[in-house]
Order: C-alpha cells, then structure tokens, then sequence
C-alpha cells in the first residue's frame, strides 16, 4: 500500500503553520543574540567559562566573539587534496557477514603545471579478525556495524588523507580537506568501552593527524575538515554566560537554575539560536569569523596537543564551518590558507568545494552498488559451491507478488 499523500498533505498544512509563529519567535531571539554578540566583553565570558561548571558546550575564546578577517589571497600555484567515504554496513540479509568502506581520494593542482587526479579504493571486511575491533592487549572485542563502522570510515578518511600526502608531497602550498568534523562524535555518548576509543582515537586517527603535522613543518600543509548547514550552537551558548544573561558570577547551571523549567532560566532567550545564523548576520561573503577552539570532552581527553579549533566562513550561499588543528590555528600563513583555498574551492564548485565534491562522487556506495555487490557475493558463494542463505524477509522484499 503506498503513502496516503493527501492524508499527509493536510497535517504538513499544520506544520507549517506552526513554523511561521516559531521563526517569528526566532528572529526576535536571533536580533536578541546579535545585539549580545557586538556588545559582549569575551575577556569576562572567557573568565567565566574557566570557573563555571555549566550544561552545554562553550567554545575557548581566545580574542573577540565578534572580530572578522576579509578574504586573504591565495597563491596561484597551490595543490588541494581531498578524500570522502561510504560504505556499506553488516546486514543480516546478506549471505555473508561482511562490510565494506570505500575511500574516494582527490589531488587537484592549481596554477603553472595543473593536474586532477582522482581515484576511488573499496576494502572489504570478511575475516572474523577484520569485522571486530579488539583490545590492544586483552580478550575484549567490539562488532564493526553501526556507529562504530561509521567512525572507523572516519578514521580510515584521516589515514587516507595523510597517505595521499605523503604520496604527493610537494612545495607548493597545500589544502588537505575532509568532509565532516575533526572531533570523533559518533563515539562520545556511546557505550562503548574505554578500548575502542583508544584504538580508533590513540591507535589509528591521532597518528594520521601527527603525520600529517610531520608534513607541515617541511611543506606548506594545511589541514581542515568542512561542516555544510552547521547546527552547532557554541558561540551563542558563551552568549548565555553575558553578564546580563546570566546574573551569576560563577555559573554553576545544576545548581542555580536545576529546579527551573524551560523559559525560566535567565539564559533561555539563546537556546534555540545556532551560530551559523549569527555569523550569517555578521560576516559578508568571502570573509570568516574569529577561530574558537573546541572544549570538548573527547578533544580534552584524547587529543592532547591536537587541539582542535573551528571558525564560520561565508561562502557565499551559506555559512559553512571549517575546523583546524592546533598547528593550523597558530601559523598565520596556514589559517589564511584554509581560508582563501576554502573559498576559492567554493567558488568553484558553485557553494560547496569542488575537490570535496569529486571525492564524494569517487566514494559513493549507491542503491544499484548495493544490489551488484549482493549479487557478486552469490555469485561467488555459487561457483564455489557454498550456500547461499538469504532472509525470507529480504527475498520477499526481491519478489512481486501482486
């Protein structure tokens, strides 16, 4: 039976309707925030934040909420790198238990000698060995399915980042780009145990960082990750802790304001707002925001001195958030790099970067993969004369009855 449209047509009529008060509601908070964001003193909401034990995520503020940096120019010659990944989960439906990634990698120079080289590099996961993720030195094991094999794409993206580095080293400067954040969110939250961050994180994804920061002291490499429609909202939380908003010299959000119900709390009027629309009403095309480093937990534990910073950019089409690693954000000439190359990449690739784009093409699994790669594994499983077990449930989905 398929979608009553018309059923739906009227409760999306409703929906909408409610949107138009709430984005009312919205924009007085927006104006609200803005106001607060020129106004504020980042010294005193630094302070704050160091002695404060709050509820939500305040970034480190290290200069102004509020400064901006014009465009810088970018050199003519210069090399942007890219990679992006798919893949394709343990399904029970499936005839064998495996899973699969797929890495797309792009090189693209600029300038006297251009180049494009883009290429494409799927792993299969089969071995009993390969699907679990064990101990470094113990009998625990966690599946690779889920959110797990999600970040150990993640992982394997940074580890193919800094081998398409080493094979392409060159003295021109370089933008090595990822899709995504530099933190290892899809971990933080989970339950898994202590083991797995510590070998995706300690084993595999801070060595891939430091050799890439190996690379930059002899070349000009700039590394940054790419975050389309941000949702974060970290700047406008450091707004919360403003001396009109929160009337507490130290914030301390369970003790003071825990027996409070939403709309009660002094700071409620900045919950909603994220940070991409203040920075859209900030920054002009072309230009970024101050940079604010991540306070983290999983950035304060792990990373040690891999801090990781981020800061808006206005591309254009939209406000995009780009994050950097500590060496980045201290070097003048790297963060003015990530800069422009970002945005001329943008610009390219008419609002989103064209290396980004390609090696997403190069690393997309689609619907018709998914269904070749299911028949490759019978076809395997039938020349060798193996069985070749399948869900009633997923065969019923294969076959037309009616």
């Amino acid at each position: 039976m398929s979608l009553d449209i018309h059923n739906v047509v009227q409760q999306i009529e409703g929906a909408t309707n409610n949107i138009r008060e709430q984005n009312k509601f919205y924009h007085e908070q927006l104006n609200r925030s803005y106001d607060t964001l020129l106004g504020s003193n980042a010294t005193e909401i630094e302070a704050k934040r160091t002695s404060s034990n709050t509820n939500f995520l305040i970034p480190g503020i290290s200069k102004s909420l509020s400064s901006k940096y014009k465009l810088p120019d970018l050199p003519e010659n210069h090399s942007v790198l890219a990679v992006d990944g798919s893949h394709i989960d343990i399904d029970r439906h499936l005839p064998i238990q495996c899973c699969l990634i797929n890495i797309g990698k792009v090189h693209i120079r600029y300038g006297d000698s251009p180049i494009a080289a883009l290429s494409n590099h799927p792993r299969l996961f089969s071995e009993k060995e390969d699907l679990q993720l064990h101990e470094t030195n113990g009998n625990r094991y966690q599946t690779l399915e889920g959110p797990l094999l999600g970040a150990l794409r993640a992982v394997e993206e940074m580890i193919s980042l800094a081998d398409l580095m080493e094979e392409t080293r060159s003295d021109t400067p370089t933008l090595a780009l990822i899709d995504g954040s530099l933190i290892l969110w899809s971990i933080v939250g989970q339950t898994y145990p202590d083991f797995v961050r510590n070998r995706l994180l300690d084993d595999m994804f801070l060595p891939a960082l430091a050799r890439l920061h190996k690379i930059s002291r002899a070349v000009p490499l700039a590394l940054a990750s790419y975050i389309s429609l941000p949702r974060s909202k970290e700047v406008a939380n450091a707004l919360r802790l403003d001396k009109h908003n929160c009337p507490y010299q130290n914030a301390n959000c369970s003790i003071h304001c825990g027996s409070l119900t939403s709309g009660e709390r002094p700071c409620d009027g900045f919950t909603e707002i994220m940070d991409r629309n203040l920075f859209d009403k900030l920054l002009e095309v072309g230009e970024r925001s101050e940079s604010f480093m991540s306070t983290s937990s999983i950035v304060e534990r792990y990373y040690d001195h891999h801090k990781i910073h981020f800061y808006y950019l206005h591309v254009g089409n939209e406000i995009s958030r780009v994050e950097i690693p500590e060496w980045v954000h201290s070097n003048k000439y790297l963060l003015d790099l990530t800069h422009a190359a970002i945005v001329n990449q943008c610009d390219k690739g008419r609002g989103y970067p064209v290396a980004l784009m390609e090696a997403h093409e190069q690393a997309v699994v689609t619907n018709h993969d998914r269904e070749e790669f299911r028949k490759v594994l019978e076809e395997a499983l039938m020349r060798n004369n193996l069985p070749n077990y399948t869900s009633e449930k997923n065969r019923s989905k294969r076959t037309k009855w009616l």
